[in-house]
C-alpha cells in the first residue's frame, strides 16, 4: 500500500506542475480509482474529506459509463488531459471486498493524504488561484467465488468461438457465422446473465454503435462472474507467488447498479462552498473542467444543466457545444444547399 507521504509527495509534484500553468486559475485533477459514492459517508472521520465537502461541491453520485470498467471511464473522464490518478482504493476493493477494513484502511491514508493537499493550498495562498476536482471511475461490489459462476464452456462448445474477450461482469462473443443463431439459442436459455446480438444491446448503455463490439455481448447480473471455465478465473497471487487468491470485490456491471456510483468532489474559486448537487454522470465532467479553465469544449453528450449549478458565476461560465448543436449545424448547412 502507498503511504501517506508517497502520496504526499504526489500532491507536491502536482502543484509544481499547477504553477506553471498561464491561465487565470489553475486546475488540479485527481482521478481515484475504485472510490464507491459511499466510501465517504463517515465524513467526521475523514477531516481531509471533510474539510473538501466544506469547501465546494459534493454530488449524490456520479454513474459512469457503461461497462462500468476503467478503461471505458478513462476515456470518458480524461480525453486529452492529464490527472493525479491513485489505484490503491480499487486494489484493495478487488483483493479484500468493498466492505472490508483494507479498503477502509485505505480511504484513510487517501484522507490523510488530502490533509496535506488542503493545508498546501492555504500555505501557497492558492484558495482563489487553484480549482481542485476529483472523481473516481467506478463503484465495487462484492463478489462470491464459487457461489456465483457463469461457466460458458457447460452450455456450448467452444470450438464454435472464434474469439472471447474478457471475463466477468461483460464478455464479448464473437461465434462462427454459421453457429451464431445456434450459440445465441442456448444462451438465452442461462439463467443470471443477458446476451445480446448487437442490435438488441439496450439503446441506454450507448455501447452498441462502437466498431468492435461483438456479434454476442453477454452481461452478468450484479454479483455474477462469466468466465469460460473456473480455471481461468482471475485470481491473485496474494503474497505466495501463485494464483491462490479469490478475489471479493468487482465492477463493470450495468452503470445503473448503485454500487458502481462514483463520486464527485470539486472546490476552488469557480464552484460554491459547502454545495450539495444531485447526480451527475462521468460524460458531465468533460464540460466542467473546460469552464474552470475557460476553454471551449469539443462537442460531446455532456448535460451542461446538470452541473452549471455547481459554479458561482454560471452565468457567465463558457458554453459547451452540445454534440446534436453540432449536427444541427450540419443539417442546416445540407438543407440550404438543397434550397
Amino acid at each position: 500500500m502507498p503511504s501517506p507521504g508517497r502520496s504526499s509527495s504526489a500532491f507536491i509534484i502536482a502543484f509544481i506542475l499547477v504553477s506553471g500553468c498561464q491561465c487565470a486559475d489553475k486546475l488540479l485533477v485527481f482521478l481515484i480509482d475504485g472510490f464507491r459514492y459511499d466510501y465517504m459517508d463517515d465524513l467526521q472521520n475523514l477531516p481531509g474529506f471533510k474539510e473538501i465537502v466544506y469547501n465546494g461541491v459534493k454530488v449524490d453520485y456520479m454513474t459512469p459509463d457503461f461497462p462500468s470498467l476503467s478503461y471505458p471511464n478513462y476515456y470518458t473522464l480524461m480525453t486529452d488531459m492529464a490527472a493525479v490518478y491513485y489505484e490503491n482504493i480499487d486494489v484493495e476493493g478487488h483483493h479484500f471486498g468493498p466492505g472490508s477494513e483494507q479498503v477502509w484502511t485505505a480511504v484513510r491514508s487517501l484522507d490523510t493524504a488530502f490533509q496535506t493537499l488542503n493545508r498546501k493550498i492555504k500555505e501557497e495562498a492558492l484558495e482563489d488561484k487553484l480549482n481542485v476536482i476529483m472523481f473516481s471511475d467506478h463503484g465495487m461490489t462484492d463478489i462470491k467465488w464459487m457461489d456465483k459462476i457463469i461457466e460458458i464452456e457447460t452450455y456450448i462448445k467452444m470450438s464454435d468461438i472464434i474469439k472471447l474477450m474478457d471475463r466477468g461482469p461483460v464478455v464479448s462473443l464473437w461465434p462462427k457465422p454459421a453457429k451464431l443463431e445456434e450459440i445465441y439459442t442456448a444462451l438465452q436459455a442461462v439463467q443470471n446473465m443477458k446476451v445480446y446480438l448487437t442490435e438488441e444491446i439496450p439503446g441506454r448503455y450507448h455501447y452498441r454503435r462502437g466498431k468492435f463490439v461483438s456479434p454476442l455481448t453477454l452481461v452478468a447480473d450484479p454479483g455474477w462472474f462469466i468466465v469460460e471455465n473456473k480455471a481461468k478465473l482471475p485470481y491473485w497471487k496474494n503474497g505466495t507467488g501463485e494464483p491462490q487468491g479469490w478475489q471479493h470485490g468487482w465492477h463493470g456491471y450495468d452503470n445503473e447498479f448503485l454500487d458502481m456510483r462514483g463520486f464527485f468532489l470539486a472546490q476552488g474559486p469557480a464552484f460554491k462552498k459547502n454545495f450539495r448537487a444531485g447526480p451527475i454522470r462521468s460524460v458531465d465532467v468533460y464540460n466542467l473542467m473546460c469552464n474552470t479553465l475557460a476553454v471551449q469544449p469539443l462537442p460531446n453528450n455532456g448535460s451542461w444543466s446538470r452541473v452549471e449549478f455547481m459554479l458561482r458565476n454560471s452565468a457567465d461560465a463558457v458554453q459547451p457545444m452540445l454534440l446534436y448543436s453540432c449536427v444541427l449545424a450540419v443539417l442546416v448547412m445540407l438543407l440550404s444547399a438543397q434550397i
